[in-house]
């Protein structure tokens, strides 16, 4: 009873919410976290830059892939290539992130030898950064990158076939085609741009999609990133932690959705339109 008074869990939940809030808007104070001797802000000011930097590769990495090749696929429909690829982005939906951790960890183990756990070896964990460091660092973010893009890769590039096919049926491209138009100057010019729309708006599912993977693949590659952090809170009672977390990466995908809606606004001529009316 003294300790649940001393951390204040002895009054009602939402007196206790209202003055954490408080404390966020007023004061950035996320609280103290319960399992460690520490602060919550201390805790995601270590993590968030790494967990930032894996997310934001992996999403960078997706839609390198599945763009292009969403593109190419949708221009030779029910061709080989079109099966395989589409084959391929299945297995990338059916397949879960923590099984696919497990596979790359056994294949880098036990064909090439390699310790892929983590962000960084410990050799280098307190050495000064080199080109050395540099290397290890790619070498061990790889995984994670390669992991949570997966299913992201395999969500868009399905997402892009079908939208860039869905163009290439309208009556424009038939115009255009009649026009002279073919080929890579035809497919960006007109339907590709109108296909990426949709693509850019769901920026922010994507980001939660990969958030929502992190914490089992950050368990099993030890990433030790807010994931991590997130279900270690989860599993040791630590609501201060787990909710500091889950309202950051929460803010940042609101932000980045609103930021999404003002970059379609500012690409496509109709809704600026249709916002002036």
């Amino acid at each position: 009873d003294n300790v649940r008074a001393q951390l204040g869990l002895d009054r009602p939940f939402l007196v206790r919410y209202g003055e954490w809030i408080w404390g966020i808007v007023t004061r950035l104070d996320f609280g103290p976290a319960f399992r460690v001797e520490t602060t919550v802000n201390r805790i995601i000011a270590l993590k968030i830059g790494s967990t930032m930097a894996v997310i934001t590769a992996a999403l960078f990495l997706s839609y390198l892939i599945a763009i292009p090749v969403g593109m190419y696929v949708a221009t030779r429909q029910r061709s080989a290539a079109d099966t395989a690829i589409s084959i391929v982005s299945y297995m990338g939906l059916a397949i879960p992130g923590f099984a696919l951790a497990l596979l790359l960890l056994y294949v880098n183990v036990t064909l090439f030898g390699a310790d892929v756990t983590g962000l960084i070896s410990e050799r280098y964990a307190n050495a000064p950064w080199s080109w050395g460091k540099i290397q290890d660092f790619l070498a061990h973010a790889a995984v994670p990158i390669i992991v949570l893009g997966w299913s992201a890769t395999a969500f868009q590039l399905q997402t892009m076939r079908a939208l860039m096919g869905d163009e290439l049926g309208k009556l424009y491209v038939t115009a255009a085609r009649a026009r002279g138009l073919d080929g890579f100057r035809l497919y960006w010019r007109y339907p590709a741009r109108q296909a990426l729309l949709p693509i850019i708006n769901s920026v922010g599912f994507d980001v939660n999609r990969i958030f929502n993977e992190l914490p089992i693949v950050a368990l099993i590659l030890v990433l030790g990133e807010l994931g991590q952090e997130l279900l270690n809170a989860y599993l040791d009672a630590d609501q201060n932690t787990a909710a500091g977390i889950l309202l950051v990466i929460t803010t940042l995908i609101v932000f980045l959705n609103f930021f999404t809606d003002l970059l379609i606004a500012a690409i496509d001529p109709r809704i600026r339109m249709g916002m002036s009316r």
